[in-house]
């Protein structure tokens, strides 16, 4: 069993601190900080594309060192995963955070390197790393979400990565508390068990203003923050960015939260002078944290923390309204029923179908009456069923199962699209199947079916 495991069957608030696997030094990596047990984190592929995998970068720590190996989806398949979790068995390594992850940094507008760029989805890893066993399993969420529709898609992912098996969850990283008692009251609200640590940092101007600078995918960065930070910097106040994350892990403890996930705070000095805040403030509650963190960062209305809302229609329209329900029909009559099924299973069973040219042309027709409604890209494995006919091709990461942790305002990470989970989460709410997107666990399509008819598969049980 391993000791983060242990760690969440006492209830001992525990510290991860994440190090980096582009760092060419080998840091100093303690058992305990600030009076809490900790463990080592390692990011997957933060600053670029092609860094150094963190189940390599674990080799250069001591054996005796318990470590988080993260694995990030971008750019990998299911069998990459499973490449990874094969190598962590023979290793040793028990821990894991499992993430969809950012996009890749060649991987623009839609439009990568390659024809297509594909992410393996955090749900599946999940799935996949279940069923090895032996492996504590977490996931990330992001609670700051401030338009309805993409807070609503967050919240009915986080189900099915609950279902799928996690075993702790750990927060984007955020500043707003009341974000993050909302996700703490989710849980408990739902009587789910996973833990739930958050995603802390002390937030410096320079980290901001590179945050801001680089549109990093999910973090809310507000005007006022960013002033605040930039005053302080001027008058000599940079204290204060340790004296803050001291306070939000001490009000994280309060609040119920397993631990913390301490980001950009790896140095023995940076981690000195958080300990002495956090010893200074340990003897406080709630209440008294909160006053003064909220004395800290100048809140007077609460609303510091909350972009300014320009957000799409809070409304599913008329017309997705109809053109589901046209499509929900037709899969009916055509797909799920009897008769539908009987006459498709009749005309698939042929031979005729093995040939390379009609399988060509039953390939072009489909994907001809389909993609101009739908946006089909011939997965093979057609998912529209599961996903309120809103085709997850057209989400640059290609992700069924919800979205990423990078959308700002239900504007998709990728900056030229609404996200097409925030219009699907608006339409289940609108057509009574939120369900559906909470309940079911959508497979990985895997490599070698892509580029074949769903039709024939569908009705031949080829995948599935």
């Amino acid at each position: 069993m391993s000791q983060l495991v242990t760690y969440f069957a006492k209830n001992q608030f525990c510290v991860l601190v994440e190090y980096l696997c582009t760092q060419k030094e080998i840091l100093p990596v303690r058992h305990t900080f600030a009076g809490y047990p900790a463990l080592m984190t390692l990011a997957d592929r933060v600053h670029a594309d092609d860094d150094l995998a963190p189940i390599l970068a674990a080799k250069a720590y001591p054996k005796d060192i318990e470590k988080v190996l993260h694995f990030a989806g971008k750019g990998r398949d299911i069998a990459d995963f499973e490449q990874f979790l094969k190598r962590a068995k023979t290793l040793g390594q028990q821990n894991l955070l499992l993430l969809t992850g950012d996009k890749l940094k060649s991987h623009q507008n839609g439009e990568g390197i390659l024809p297509r760029t594909r992410y393996l989805e955090s749900v599946n890893a999940v799935v996949a790393a279940k069923q090895e066993e032996g492996f504590c399993i977490g996931v990330a969420f992001n609670p700051f979400k401030y338009a309805e529709a993409e807070r609503d898609a967050q919240y009915l992912k986080l189900h099915k990565k609950i279902k799928a098996g996690t075993d702790y969850i750990i927060t984007q990283l955020g500043y707003d508390l009341s974000a993050l008692k909302q996700a703490k009251a989710f849980l408990n609200e739902h009587a789910y068990t996973q833990k739930i640590l958050a995603c802390v940092m002390p937030l410096t101007f320079g980290r901001a203003n590179f945050m801001l600078k680089q549109q990093v995918a999910g973090i809310v960065i507000t005007p006022h923050i960013f002033n605040l930070l930039q005053e302080e910097k001027a008058a000599g106040l940079t204290d204060r960015v340790y004296e803050r994350c001291a306070l939000q892990i001490l009000i994280c403890q309060h609040l119920g939260f397993a631990g913390i996930h301490l980001s950009a705070c790896h140095q023995p000095e940076e981690q000195m002078r958080l300990e002495g805040y956090i010893e200074q403030y340990r003897h406080l509650n709630l209440s008294e944290l909160e006053q003064r963190w909220n004395t800290l960062w100048q809140v007077k209305t609460g609303q510091e923390f909350y972009p300014e809302l320009t957000s799409y229609s809070r409304l599913a329209s008329k017309r997705d309204i109809l053109k589901y329900q046209h499509l929900h029909l037709m899969h009916d009559v055509i797909f799920d029923s009897r008769v539908g099924k009987g006459v498709g299973r009749f005309i698939f069973q042929s031979k005729f179908w093995q040939g390379k040219a009609a399988a060509q042309a039953l390939l072009k027709t489909e994907f001809i009456s389909k993609h101009a409604v739908l946006g089909c890209e011939s997965c093979g494995q057609c998912r529209l069923g599961d996903t309120l006919y809103i085709c997850p091709e057209t989400c640059p990461k290609g992700l069924a199962n919800g979205p990423c942790g990078g959308t700002s305002l239900d504007r998709c990470e990728f900056g030229d699209r609404e996200c097409i989970h925030s219009v699907k989460a608006r339409l289940a709410k609108a057509v009574h199947q939120t369900d559906i997107l909470k309940k079911k666990l959508i497979p990985t399509v895997p490599i070698d079916v892509r580029g074949t008819s769903s039709w024939k598969n569908w009705y031949t049980d080829a995948v599935g």
